[in-house]
């Protein structure tokens, strides 16, 4: 079982009290956006292997969304951060490169 922790409000609990909301990190097209890029930003989602950057709610506690980067195949989390964010902070990062060499944020822009 996943283990998160809030970043708002600081609470670390199983997964049970969060709820998953998908890929993070995604482009919203604007109104002018094509039937295409609208069909894209829907229904196209990376499913990768390893690290992968999602969106979570905390449903019974703050009620707040946040971003968790967690490894799809061990389901190691390592690390969570602000909703806010338009990119994982660098230590994050740094902390994903050092345990997963050849891995780079560069890989998800």
């Amino acid at each position: 079982m996943l283990t998160l922790t809030c970043p708002v409000c600081g609470v670390t609990a199983e997964e049970t009290e969060f709820h998953g909301g998908g890929q993070a990190h995604l482009t919203r097209f604007g109104p002018g956006a094509s039937e295409d890029d609208f069909e894209a930003y829907l229904f196209m989602r990376e499913n990768p292997r390893g690290v992968h950057f999602e969106r979570w709610r905390h449903v019974y506690g703050c009620g707040k969304w946040f971003h968790a980067a967690r490894c799809t195949t061990t389901l190691q989390v390592f690390g969570t951060y602000p909703a806010q964010t338009v990119e994982p902070p660098k230590e994050l990062c740094d902390q994903i490169s050092a345990e997963r060499p050849g891995w780079s944020w560069g890989d998800f822009k």
